[in-house]
């Protein structure tokens, strides 16, 4: 097999992801040399590649149901929003710019050129790259410097299947609606559709499909039953619901229950660290926005924020900021990590991302955090005493000041803060170690008095990611047509297809 294609979707969150990751693995588990492409994306969940930069945390799941580590040349561009208007601009893995949607006319012939570079690379060197667009294609209004979906699919000549998420309803005029907006060049890549999170009996929905087939002339390839168990990586903050649980929270081994409330901050990051936690037997993670949710939990968890001085006066605003200080004079357990960290100090003197000047912060640990350039990347490893830690940062704050013993020690040198039942990182990934998470658990549980709370032994989160990843590739193989996929990825779209026109 040799060739490519294009994932796009009628919604942001539609399953694009997904889809491609499960396409991915299936690939790779026929002995198929795959790789993952997004142009670009629009993430704060991000990563650090073994090449230094960072890309979107879903290109990183896609790499390692590739079996690849993950690698700047998935992911060429990456905004990452810090407000409504502007998001930092990511190329090749570091970050350029500050941009907003005006400003990134300027850099769009640069970029379109670094992409085209970037897949033309990698479809020399592997047999299939499997490619992600990004939103829906039929953005009319972005068309003109779309580098992700039919900006792509015509440049690079691919041929494009359209997923669509029937759970939000009205997926049968979206897949329509789609193709029909767009320009007629646009519509003859647009091979084929794949209806996602589908629940009940498929023969209800079948002469649904065999309308939409008439009317576009293209085929449904396949209908992707809901899967209650896939829920690890987000790829982004639709994913973090306030009220929602975290994953599917399983029974605890013995006595307790551990609850955990992770604060969903306007502008949160890497909120995919609390995952961890989630597939625990016993602990039970919640998104929450509202001051009265700290007061019953054993453990709040203050994530990682793209705009941490804004995102500390919305604590303050909301009242979370008062209920985090009273939490923290009662001995409740409190993490920190990367900007919730940087949120617990004393003081913030942030000239580089809400040019803010010097702020204060909660003061729940004794610590003075600046903003710098370059933003620090790296993967770090290390220990939390004898236990080993890994993961990996992506930070402009520094630890300028600090009367705290520190919490790590990350390649030789202290990192991160405790202060009684209050603990601080700027390491990401850290609860992935798995002896690391299950010591650390133990020392929550005695803070919030749950002596009878039983910490699994035997729990990988590196096991559950490949499971299902596992689990997808199964729900591609079982119920997608292989052919026809073949047939798209080896010869392309179909010629001739059916131009729709929408009428006024």
């Amino acid at each position: 097999m040799k060739g490519a294609l294009l994932v796009a979707g009628t919604t942001s969150d539609a399953g694009k992801s997904v889809v491609v990751a499960g396409l991915c693995r299936m690939l790779a588990r026929r002995g198929i040399r795959v790789a993952p492409f997004k142009a670009q994306n629009m993430s704060n969940n991000s990563v650090v590649t073994l090449d230094g930069g960072e890309i979107g945390r879903a290109q990183a799941l896609q790499a390692r149901a590739c079996g690849l580590e993950p690698s700047v040349r998935f992911n060429p561009v990456l905004l990452k929003p810090g407000s409504d208007r502007r998001s930092q601009l990511v190329v090749r893995g570091k970050a350029v710019d500050t941009v907003g949607a005006k400003d990134y006319f300027r850099h769009r012939q640069a970029l379109r050129s670094i992409v085209a570079e970037e897949l033309a690379s990698l479809r020399a060197e592997f047999d299939v790259v499997i490619c992600e667009g990004a939103g829906s294609p039929a953005e009319i209004n972005l068309r003109a410097t779309d580098l992700a979906n039919m900006g792509l699919a015509r440049a690079a000549d691919l041929p494009v299947v359209v997923v669509g998420d029937i759970d939000r309803g009205g997926v049968l005029a979206h897949l329509f609606g789609t193709v029909a907006i767009l320009e007629p060049e646009d519509q003859q890549l647009i091979s084929g559709f794949i209806i996602n999170k589908f629940r009940g009996d498929v023969d209800l929905l079948k002469p649904g499909l065999d309308q939409l087939a008439e009317l576009t002339g293209r085929p449904t390839l396949g209908v992707i039953p809901f899967a209650e168990e896939l829920w690890i990586d987000a790829e982004d903050s639709l994913g973090t619901i306030a009220d929602a649980p975290v994953g599917r929270p399983r029974p605890p081994l013995r006595g307790d229950w551990l609850t955990v409330a992770a604060i969903r901050l306007p502008r949160i990051s890497n909120s995919t660290d609390v995952e961890a936690l989630a597939c625990e037997p016993g602990v039970a993670v919640r998104w929450v926005t509202d001051p009265s949710r700290l007061a019953g939990a054993d453990l709040v968890v203050l994530p990682g924020s793209k705009s941490t001085v804004s995102d500390l006066e919305w604590l303050r605003r909301t009242g979370i900021a008062d209920a985090l200080t009273a939490r923290a004079a009662t001995g409740g357990p409190i993490l920190g990590i990367c900007g919730g960290y940087q949120m617990l100090a004393r003081t913030i003197d942030d000239r580089i991302e809400s040019a803010a000047g010097t702020v204060e912060g909660l003061g729940l640990l004794d610590l003075e955090i600046e903003f710098d350039d370059p933003k620090v990347l790296r993967r770090s490893e290390g220990t939390a005493g004898p236990v080993p830690v890994h993961g990996y940062e992506i930070h402009h704050g520094r630890v300028r000041a600090t009367g705290d013993r520190p919490w790590l020690h990350l390649n030789g040198t202290p990192e991160g803060s405790v202060r009684g039942p209050i603990w601080g990182t700027h390491l990401h990934g850290a609860l992935e170690s798995d002896e690391f998470r299950r010591s650390w658990l133990r020392e929550v549980a005695a803070h919030a008095n749950r002596p009878d709370f039983l910490v699994a032994d035997d729990v990988s989160v590196a096991d559950i990611r490949n499971q299902q990843l596992d689990l997808l590739a199964d729900l591609m193989e079982k119920h997608l047509d292989q052919d026809a996929l073949e047939r798209l990825i080896t010869r392309g779209a179909p010629v001739d297809l059916p131009t729709l026109t929408v009428h006024q």
